[in-house]
């Protein structure tokens, strides 16, 4: 997907986004380029753009914003974002820090043949949700079905997390963005909402596209 024109025999940060965006137009144009290059859609009317909102089916995350008059700044972030974000429910099976004072929480959900699979992992607790969560989540009553699993620190991090398993009966409740990766997992982490203890996790709606 190509989102910009930096340089095309010579230097073009200097140029407003307009006349790059015109220059790379132009150049898909010119040299009839198709698949796999994309030329990523760019409008100036609200109403197209929010019409794009709903394109999260086919993987779009949300939308980036940039001044007309602006020149390609390198090591800096002039651009702004807005990031699509659902609410959902998932059952939380693990914890990072302890049972005591959990840190960040693991979440899971259903497949299509009842295994529950991890989806993501929270944003830090506050004080206030690590101290509830506390006073409802216990150590596994049985076989846990993530026994043995790893987990990665982060988005291609080769860091494993160190996480205590918990009885997979409390939903939380979280805010999350549409970006996944190819297992269907969460790519940023979820902001928890609320939380629901004593419900049976086959409840939480099955895995697969946020309700």
């Amino acid at each position: 997907m190509v989102f910009d024109l930096v340089h095309a025999g010579w230097d073009l940060t200097g140029w407003p986004y307009e006349r790059r965006r015109a220059a790379l137009e132009a150049l898909f144009a010119d040299r009839r380029l198709e698949a796999p290059l994309m030329l990523c859609p760019s409008t100036t009317d609200p109403a197209v753009a929010r019409g794009w909102l709903a394109w999260t089916a086919a993987g779009l995350e949300g939308l980036c914003f940039k001044r007309l008059d602006e020149p390609y700044v390198r090591g800096a972030r002039s651009w702004r974002k807005y990031k699509v974000r659902v609410t959902t429910e998932a059952v939380i099976d693990a914890v990072t820090g302890s049972l005591a004072a959990p840190r960040t929480v693991l979440l899971g959900r259903h497949d299509a043949a009842g295994r529950l699979q991890y989806t993501g992992r929270s944003t830090t607790l506050s004080r206030a949700a690590g101290r509830a969560l506390a006073d409802l989540l216990v150590p596994p009553m049985g076989a846990h079905p993530w026994e043995g699993w790893t987990f990665s620190a982060g988005w291609g991090a080769q860091r494993t997390l160190d996480v205590v398993l918990v009885e997979p009966e409390v939903v939380m409740e979280v805010a999350v963005d549409v970006a996944r990766d190819s297992a269907g997992r969460w790519r940023h982490p979820a902001r928890p909402h609320r939380i629901r203890a004593e419900m049976h996790p086959m409840q939480v709606p099955t895995f697969g596209e946020p309700d």
